[in-house]
């Protein structure tokens, strides 16, 4: 005769969520980094020594080390090391996952609003506004000239373009979003050798409104704002590397 006992359910149970092992191992390496005190620049132990130090898979210490690596802890030199970049900051990893889910709509919202201001400003700009996107660049210049990344001229000269466009609707719009571009501001400069790459690309937009050329102003900011977009926190996916 059949067993017609009721088959135990097994739907409350899950897999343990071994995605957040990277999460755990990124912790640990953090926590290396502070006990051992090690400076920027210092060089960590290599992938294989900190795979068998941690008794994980080697994928799973290179995700945790890329995870570091968009965050601007560490810099992963393919065929050298792993090295300091900066000390660590506050911000967690799940805060990471936050920033990068909305990033592509910010990006989209900057090319749809800035590159109309960009034309805007080209039709419209006085040589107040112009002297004003010079003013912006020579800061941000002489920043990246003394070693640093040059976000407060990058800053201002978003802001003098958006002046110049005359358009206070759309200032209101950038005036919201002001602090998910700042996000996005960081993480592009943040790029390593992207700062004189982003000082060139502002250089073209304000020529081209300068010579109040509205096309061309309009494509060079679309083109800066797609380097903006080249940023490893986008190329990265916290399901890279996970351990099956």
């Amino acid at each position: 005769m059949a067993d017609r006992r009721k088959r135990p359910s097994t739907e409350t149970l899950r897999a343990p969520d071994r995605q957040r092992l990277y999460e755990q191992l990124a912790a640990g390496l953090l926590d290396y980094i502070e006990i051992t005190g090690l400076s920027v620049g210092d060089r960590l132990p290599s992938e294989r020594d900190l795979a068998q130090a941690l008794q994980v898979s080697r994928a799973s210490v290179r995700q945790a080390t890329v995870a570091l690596e968009v965050r601007g802890t560490l810099e992963v030199r393919h065929g050298d090391g792993i090295y300091l970049r900066a000390r660590p900051s506050g911000h967690d990893l799940g805060e990471l996952m936050r920033r990068r889910l909305q990033l592509p709509d910010v990006l989209d919202a900057r090319e749809a609003l800035e590159t109309q201001l960009a034309a805007l400003a080209a039709v419209r700009r006085t040589d107040a506004d112009v002297e004003a996107m010079k003013s912006a660049l020579d800061e941000m210049a002489a920043d990246i000239a003394g070693g640093g990344l040059g976000e407060d001229g990058d800053r201002l000269f978003h802001e003098a373009v958006t002046s110049a466009a005359q358009s206070p609707l759309l200032a209101g719009f950038m005036a919201v979003l002001a602090p998910a571009i700042a996000e996005s501001r960081r993480s592009s400069l943040g790029e390593p050798g992207r700062p004189p790459r982003s000082l060139a690309s502002h250089r073209r937009i304000a020529e081209a409104i300068a010579a109040g050329d509205a096309s061309a102003a309009r494509q060079a900011m679309r083109r800066h704002l797609k380097l903006v977009a080249d940023v490893g926190l986008l190329r990265w996916s916290a399901a890279d590397g996970s351990e099956a």
